[in-house]
């Protein structure tokens, strides 16, 4: 996909407001996808922030951030990509609000996603006549991209992870899936399919490849990945998106302006019906590879990544007596007592005023907890949810830029009790 989109009438070069769709494209929105798995992994786990806390950051951020592109009379390549950045990031996060907070299944989230992505677009096309982002010349049209952008990161999300549910993949064969239907799209393009539906099924696609890619190198080993960690991943990427922004930058490739004129793919009425049916019969094949590999005896590949959305899913949250029971009567007892003292330091640190060794202690809780995660889970998946859920609100007081003790010690006291403390 090298070329503008085919389009009638041709768009305002001069007030366009995307880049050119070149092979520089393709490689800065799949880093910029891997991005938004990584680091919204690193603020969200890694930091201790919590997902709801780190979804309302995000979702401040990218307003301000879009309100600056929108006003915006040109493309300009940094606040382009900036805002993809960002945009990639939330989406991301709205998924894994509905998965991992409110326990929604992810082929309900994919289906929610998807009919909203028809929404947007259907009102899209009715009040603009066109879904070409080469048609991106005013504001309505600008606000209806930016919607549908902010809708596939949060679509190709739940496709990715759900297909992961399915069938067990680990980060790098599930690679595969996403490149391959990519691989096929591309040509078919070329070929004649339809350049604006071809457009944004890639668009979608590499949300979950650029995911897959992220997770590959930052799990650990035994999870299946490279083990580079989420911070050093998203610093990796970020770097990579900012030696391409600084190129295109100088070197005008991806403006509308100096594009190079490739001539366009060949469009008749009969190259188009046969795009449309290959692309109808790829669409098929997939299902059926995902409900064979799906029949197929497998864990879930996201079990080390979530599994509290499992247990959510098909029973209650249970209470604050009943999950210290389940825990009591289901955890293995050498755990229960170090989860308990290193609590009980982390505690008697933040009453001290000692901030740096209750952030020390706190750390070691996440390791342990992180440590025993499959086990636990496991023996009593409620309870370990019940609990995890605890140790967020932790991480984040006990960690926060300017701790308050109170809350500290409320998140603290909380969590004590539930693991039968005093």
């Amino acid at each position: 996909m090298s070329t503008r989109e085919m389009t009638s009438p041709p768009p305002t070069k001069l007030l366009s407001k995307v880049p050119e769709i070149t092979i520089w494209f393709w490689i800065i929105k799949v880093l910029c996808t891997t991005v938004g798995e990584s680091f919204a992994d690193f603020i969200n786990v890694a930091l201790g922030v919590g997902l709801v806390e780190t979804a309302v950051i995000f979702t401040g951020v990218t307003a301000v951030v879009l309100a600056v592109q929108m006003r915006l009379r040109g493309y300009r390549t940094g606040a382009y990509w900036l805002t993809v950045v960002l945009l990639s990031i939330t989406g991301t996060l709205y998924t894994d609000l509905l998965t991992d907070q409110a326990g929604v299944p992810l082929w309900i989230s994919a289906g929610v996603f998807s009919a909203m992505l028809a929404v947007v677009f259907t009102i899209w096309f009715v009040k603009e006549r066109t879904l070409s982002i080469h048609s991106i010349t005013i504001r309505p049209r600008e606000a209806f991209y930016w919607l549908a952008v902010l809708v596939t990161f949060a679509l190709g999300t739940a496709l990715g992870d759900w297909t992961l549910d399915l069938t067990g993949w680990g980060p790098g064969a599930s690679i595969l899936l996403p490149l391959i239907l990519i691989g096929i799209v591309t040509p078919l393009w070329r070929f004649g399919a339809n350049p604006v539906l071809a457009f944004w099924i890639a668009y979608i696609l590499t949300r979950p490849l650029g995911a897959n890619i992220g997770d590959w190198l930052s799990l650990t080993a035994p999870e299946g990945g490279l083990g580079l960690g989420t911070l050093t991943t998203s610093i990796i990427f970020l770097l990579a998106i900012l030696a391409t922004v600084v190129y295109l930058s100088i070197s005008k490739t991806d403006t509308v302006e100096r594009a190079s004129g490739t001539a366009a793919p060949p469009v008749t009425p009969g190259r188009r019906r046969t795009a449309l049916g290959i692309l109808a019969g790829v669409a098929v094949a997939t299902v059926m590879l995902l409900a064979y590999t799906s029949s197929l005896p497998h864990k879930s590949a996201l079990a080390d990544e979530g599994p509290a959305a499992t247990c959510q899913a098909g029973s209650a949250a249970p209470t604050q007596p009943e999950a210290q029971a389940a825990a009591q009567a289901n955890f293995p007892a050498p755990n229960m007592a170090e989860f308990r003292t290193i609590t009980s330091d982390t505690l008697a640190f933040v009453k001290k005023g000692d901030q740096t060794a209750a952030a020390a202690r706190v750390t070691d809780l996440e390791t342990a907890w992180d440590d025993n995660q499959s086990a636990l889970n496991a023996a009593d998946c409620a309870a370990w949810t019940y609990i995890d859920k605890q140790i967020d609100p932790v991480l984040s007081a006990v960690r926060a830029p300017t701790p308050k003790p109170a809350t500290e010690q409320t998140a603290l006291k909380n969590l004590l009790a539930t693991l039968g403390g005093a």
